[in-house]
């Protein structure tokens, strides 16, 4: 298979949306490079020029994906919203990224394929849900710093805000018990987790949420 001349950052993207086609398709242990390298349009030796195996590519892969969607979960920490509207528009986002269905994939590939090959849990860790964390705690932190939160561990805060802004449908929606979450559904969870998440963390244990929020963005 002849390949022609292209930058080498076209042809590496090539080849990685390539991995993602077949990875999804085949799974991890399914996936051969030498089917990659089809689905790419390579030849196997321009696939093990830029990736040395299929370790690495799904690395490349996982990277990517999640360098993508946390730029668009976060967006709203760059704005000039209140903490309450600045909650509940990442709480949308994150919801968005984690339920859809090219996330749920990747998810059930690390889930199935984590006994042989432990090292997907790892990658998929590291550049998923790690990266979110300590985005998301850096921000909190802030917060605290400022006298808006309490002082508490903000990686341990972030990580409590996901998990209630998943409440009643994240287990579901991964195990394919339910198919599709409304937008009002969602939108109903991600207001009472910012409601829970202010009331647990304001600096006055009486304090009320810093906003009613009822439009999604």
């Amino acid at each position: 298979m002849a390949d022609q001349e292209e930058p080498c950052g076209a042809k590496r993207q090539q080849i990685i949306d390539g991995a993602e086609i077949v990875f999804t398709e085949c799974g991890y242990e399914g996936a051969s490079m030498s089917r990659i390298a089809l689905r790419a349009s390579v030849s196997k030796g321009t696939l093990y020029n830029y990736f040395t195996g299929k370790s690495e590519l799904f690395a490349a892969f996982v990277e990517q994906k999640a360098t993508v969607t946390l730029s668009q979960v976060f967006e709203p920490l760059d704005g000039q919203d209140d903490m309450a509207t600045t909650l509940h528009k990442i709480g949308l986002r994150m919801v968005d990224v984690v339920l859809s269905p090219g996330s749920l994939v990747l998810y059930r590939i690390v889930v199935s394929e984590a006994g042989k090959f432990p090292q997907l849990a790892q990658i998929y860790w590291t550049n998923g849900p790690e990266r979110a964390i300590a985005q998301m705690s850096a921000w909190l932190a802030q917060q605290m710093q400022a006298g808006r939160l309490r002082e508490v561990d903000p990686a341990f805060a972030a990580e409590q805000f996901f998990a209630l802004c998943q409440t009643r449908y994240g287990m579901k929606r991964r195990l394919q018990l339910i198919l599709e979450i409304s937008a009002e559904d969602v939108e109903m969870v991600v207001a009472g987790a910012v409601r829970l998440f202010l009331d647990s963390y304001s600096p006055s244990p009486s304090a009320k949420p810093l906003a009613t929020l009822n439009t999604r963005s």
